[in-house]
């Protein structure tokens, strides 16, 4: 079975819109805040345009639900960042990026935003705990934990062109 995709919608002044549609046709939208907040949607099958319920969320509920949702749910030595108060992302280098073919320490990235680099992904595979030699590239993607601000201080810098 296909893994299905989400389409990411920006919505100025509100936040980021996921759209998914299940195997079953169905349409479902989460909306993800400005304010840490969500609201979960659920359309029509009559009618995928129309929604049929929402459902807005909290931060705290929001992180309860995805935890439920997660497959490893009941697993006791899973480490939940927000229980941490820090967040993971993903911040995709694009091959026009200041940063492309530089060694991973000169973006100084943990000393400037507390935030760090815990891997790199590539076509060609994923690189673990990258080093501060280890070479950049256009087309990865670095998985960056931190703080809120440190990991959006870290995609300002790697945004760089």
């Amino acid at each position: 079975m296909p893994i299905p995709r989400v389409r990411t919608t920006n919505l100025p002044g509100v936040g980021i819109q996921y759209d998914l549609t299940t195997r079953e046709q169905r349409h479902l939208s989460v909306i993800a805040h400005r304010d840490g907040s969500r609201s979960l949607n659920v359309y029509r099958a009559d009618d995928p345009d129309a929604c049929a319920h929402s459902v807005h969320l909290s931060t705290d509920e929001s992180t309860a639900l995805v935890d439920a949702l997660m497959p490893a749910h009941h697993s006791p030595g899973l480490l939940h960042t927000t229980d941490l108060g820090l967040i993971a992302e993903r911040i995709p280098l694009s091959g026009s990026s200041y940063w492309n073919g530089r060694v991973l320490g000169d973006t100084r990235m943990r000393t400037a935003t507390g935030a760090s680099i815990v891997a790199v992904m590539r076509r060609t595979g994923a690189v673990p705990s990258p080093g501060p030699d280890f070479r950049l590239a256009g087309g990865d993607t670095l998985i960056v934990i931190g703080t809120r601000e440190g990991v959006d201080a870290a995609a300002a810098i790697l945004g760089r062109e």
